[in-house]
C-alpha cells in the first residue's frame, strides 16, 4: 500500500513536470500532492494495462524498472488526457454562448 502511494506520488510529480502547461499547474499544498498521487495511481494502471497486459512487456513483480517506466508513461498519458478534457469542459466566463437560431 505504501509502495503504491509512493510510486503514484513519484510518477504524478514527474509527469506533471514533464507535461508543459498541464491543467493542474496552479495547484499547491495538500491538494496538489493528492492530485499527483491520484494521477500517478491512474497512470500506473494505464501503463500496466498497455505494457503488461496489452504488449506482454514486463512482468508482475511489484518493484522493477520496467514497471516504474510503464507507470510513468501511463501517467504522462493520463495527465495529457485529463488536461485536454479539463480545458474543453472548463467554463470561460468571458466567452458568450453562440446565438440561438430564431431568437
Amino acid at each position: 500500500m505504501i509502495g503504491a502511494l509512493l510510486l503514484g506520488l513519484f510518477c504524478g510529480v514527474v509527469a506533471r513536470l514533464l507535461v508543459p502547461g498541464d491543467a493542474f499547474r496552479k495547484m499547491s499544498g495538500p491538494v496538489s500532492w493528492l492530485v499527483s498521487i491520484a494521477l500517478g495511481l491512474a497512470g500506473a494502471l494505464v501503463g500496466y494495462l498497455i505494457f503488461t497486459i496489452g504488449l506482454g512487456i514486463g512482468d508482475t513483480n511489484i518493484y522493477d524498472w520496467v514497471g516504474v517506466l510503464s507507470a510513468l508513461i501511463g501517467t504522462i498519458i493520463v495527465v495529457v488526457i485529463a488536461t485536454l478534457i479539463l480545458r474543453r469542459t472548463r467554463h470561460d466566463p468571458g466567452r458568450q454562448a453562440p446565438p440561438q437560431p430564431g431568437t
